[in-house]
């Protein structure tokens, strides 16, 4: 039961602050309408945000063949914390290797950047899934991946 009140708390959260956000735009801010747009709003958003993600269950329920809801939710968050993980970890490996913003041209060190990842990335996937229960899934998810990519000799 953790999962979907976790996820429920953090659909409002964001559509509060996506609320809160069109409260700013709309220049609505101190005025009497303030809490009841922001509460509305909210709402509205939130409701949009639960049938959009019901609906990607549904569809990816199908294709990833688990057991069960809180196996979805645990692959969820681990794509999370993997993507943010690995894009956090470049920018050190980059410095640590010598490139930097101030050294290199800004493309280049982008590109970089950008190519550290998708290692970092592979190995935390399938390191983070296994912390999540999740290592069979994500190591098929894996190799099928590399398959895709032509890189499938890399798993011999």
């Amino acid at each position: 039961m953790l999962f979907p009140i976790l996820g429920t708390i953090l659909n409002l959260l964001a559509a509060y602050l996506v609320s809160r956000s069109l409260l700013h735009a709309f220049g609505l801010n101190n005025t009497v309408f303030e809490w009841p747009f922001a509460i509305g709003v909210m709402l509205i958003i939130h409701v949009m945000l639960i049938k959009f993600f019901l609906w990607c269950f549904k569809k990816l329920e199908n294709k990833w063949k688990v057991d069960y809801k809180w196996e979805m939710i645990a692959i969820f968050i681990v794509f999370a914390i993997t993507g943010s993980l690995s894009g956090k970890l470049a920018a050190p490996l980059v410095h640590w290797i010598g490139f930097d913003n101030e050294n290199i041209h800004g493309a280049i060190y982008w590109t970089l950047r950008i190519l550290l990842i998708f290692p970092i990335y592979q190995v935390l996937l399938v390191g983070i899934g296994w912390l999540f229960g999740q290592y069979q899934f994500f190591w098929n998810f894996e190799k099928k991946m590399l398959k895709r990519m032509g890189l499938g000799f890399l798993l011999s």
